[in-house]
Formats: structure tokens, C-alpha cells, sequence
């Protein structure tokens, strides 16, 4: 074999073994999220469910609990429901053709509005009902009233919330 012939199999074995390296490289962190995906479908829905710290309250109270907060839940719904639709009515407008802002940003509040009017009725509700249990089922089930949404996750990158005001000004 000739200097050159030898070069160009070195350089293709190189190529290759850095082709297969990255191949292997690709597959292992796929896996690895294909796995955290499989393992999240199979998780609780929420771990910090409501229902999960009835569980823990005294037998005498618990179907009573679990039926008020069930209650609750019904009655809030119709207000979760018209934020989802309001929201997905945004979207589909954002995906359409003719976009109107004006529009898109009317539905967005009044998805505010709706959330924080189903929110507002799952506290209060909340709230009523713990002032009906003795103080260890209260401290139980106070833990409820902790925010759980998907907004209260969010990682704000060390910067504190700022207040509903400050965000709807723009900057000068």
C-alpha cells in the first residue's frame, strides 16, 4: 500500500470511529430521556395531591373532607374550563392567517380572569373548610393552600416576582 492509500484509510478510520462514538453518544442520552418519559407517564399525576393528604386525616372526618373538597373542585371547573378554551383560542389565532393582537390579547386576560376566578373559589372553599377541623387535621391539610400550578415551579432565575403593575408597563 502506498503513504497515500494508508492516509486516506487512517483518516477514514478515524472518521468512522468518530461517527460510531457519536452514534453511541446519541443513543445513550435518547435513552436516558425516553426513560424519564416512560417514568413520568407512570408516576402519580401529583404527588402533592389534595386527595393524597385526606388520606391522612382522621377516619371521622375523612369522607366528609373528601367530599367538600370534591364539591369545590366541581364548582370551580366551569372556570378552569373557559381559561383552557380562551387560551387555545389565542393560539389558534396566533397560527392563523388573520391575526388580530387586539383580539389574542382580550382572550388571554379573559383566560386570566377565569383562572384566577377557579382559583380563587378553590381557596376560599379551602379556606371555609379548615376552619371546620380540629387543629392536627387542619395542619394536615393546610398544606393545600401552598400554590401548585404550573407557574409556581417556574425557575425565575434568582429574579423576585414582580408585581402585576410593573409588568404591564412597558419600560421608558
Amino acid at each position: 500500500m502506498s503513504p497515500k492509500t494508508l492516509k486516506l484509510a487512517l483518516i477514514g478510520s478515524v472518521a468512522l470511529n468518530l461517527f460510531a462514538v457519536a452514534a453511541g453518544a446519541t443513543l445513550l442520552v435518547t435513552r436516558a430521556q425516553v426513560e424519564d418519559r416512560v417514568e413520568a407517564q407512570h408516576r402519580p399525576a401529583r404527588v402533592g395531591s389534595p386527595m393524597r393528604l385526606v388520606d391522612q386525616l382522621d377516619p371521622a372526618v375523612r369522607e366528609r373532607v373528601r367530599d367538600t373538597l370534591r364539591a369545590s373542585a366541581m364548582a370551580a371547573r366551569p372556570d378552569f374550563e373557559e381559561a383552557r378554551l380562551k387560551r387555545r383560542q389565542a393560539v389558534e389565532m396566533g397560527r392563523s392567517a388573520t391575526f388580530d393582537a387586539v383580539r389574542a390579547r382580550a382572550l388571554l386576560e379573559e383566560s386570566r380572569n377565569a383562572e384566577i376566578r377557579g382559583r380563587a373559589r378553590l381557596e376560599a372553599d379551602a379556606v371555609a373548610l379548615l376552619a371546620t377541623l380540629e387543629p392536627d387535621d387542619r395542619r394536615a391539610l393546610s398544606e393545600i393552600l401552598s400554590r401548585r400550578g404550573r407557574a409556581a415551579g417556574r425557575d425565575r432565575g434568582g429574579r423576585e416576582p414582580q408585581p402585576a403593575a410593573a409588568k404591564a408597563t412597558p419600560p421608558a
